[in-house]
């Protein structure tokens, strides 16, 4: 279980960041719309408590879980922004203390989940420690969304490597969450990390690979930026391609950031 405390220890941390960009905002702030069409900072909010509340379920009453599945999954283009909007409706400092205490209580349910334990979703079933690391990539990301939003840079930290694994190994998902057949080759992936390492993925002699800095890598594969805008490098056709449609979360990609250099360019 020693893994497992690691990740939610960074699971932690990740959320407490964001939790000191909101839990002093005034009222009107939860208001403000984000970069997300639709989305104030409350829906943010209100969605990473949702998705809390169903991991929740998830580890601790399975078939509590696969009836609420069964009822999300009836409208499966929707229900995850009707979950934000319900929650968003709540007042401020209620939608707070329940995303508080939600991630809380998951916390406690997956520390003391049996070893090797996995747990139902709405894809397949995941271990605590994957459960911890979809939570930081969400929270990380939705955080991204509120940063931006308030006009603060937030210092990349370690725990990208979670963003960035994921998103590594979602890659053959983005391909086929648009109806394209991925590659056969594996790609070799190098990222930069904030603390100066080098997190290397795939073949070491891989023919066709992608570089540059894991922030950037994180910010693409969560779609909180556009490629244009990124110093990620790519090697070959295949993996320029990649770079286009790369995501790390699941369901349907969205319409993504808007090119600021293009609309830079544009203005000029």
């Amino acid at each position: 279980m020693s893994d497992v405390s690691s990740v939610l220890d960074d699971l932690r941390a990740e959320s407490d960041e964001l939790d000191q960009l909101v839990g002093d905002l005034g009222e009107a702030s939860w208001a403000l719309d984000t970069p997300a069409v639709g989305w104030t900072i409350a829906h943010q909010i209100a969605h990473l408590a949702w998705t809390d509340q169903a991991a929740l379920l998830a580890v601790t009453d399975a078939d509590a879980f696969a009836a609420h599945a069964a009822v999300a999954l009836k409208s499966p283009d929707t229900f995850v922004d009707d979950g934000a909007r319900e929650g968003a409706a709540v007042p401020p400092g209620e939608l707070l203390a329940s995303w508080r205490e939600g991630r809380e209580a998951l916390q406690r349910a997956l520390r003391a989940a049996p070893a090797g334990a996995r747990f139902p979703w709405y894809g397949p079933p995941m271990s605590a420690a994957s459960v911890a690391t979809a939570r930081i990539m969400e929270t990380w990301a939705h955080g991204q969304d509120v940063a931006d939003t308030l006009g603060v840079r937030r210092t990349p930290t370690d725990r990208l490597r979670h963003v960035a694994r994921i998103g590594v190994r979602a890659r053959n998902y983005a391909y086929a969450v648009r109806g394209l057949t991925p590659p056969a080759e594996e790609f070799r992936v190098e990222l930069r990390a904030p603390g100066g390492d080098l997190w290397t993925y795939g073949p070491e002699d891989a023919a066709q690979r992608v570089t540059g800095s894991a922030l950037d890598f994180c910010l693409l594969a969560t779609r909180r930026a556009h490629h244009d805008d990124l110093a990620l490098r790519a090697e070959g056709p295949d993996a320029e391609h990649w770079l286009t449609i790369a995501q790390a979360f699941a369901g349907p990609p969205g319409e993504g950031r808007a090119s600021a250099k293009s609309a830079e360019e544009g203005g000029a």
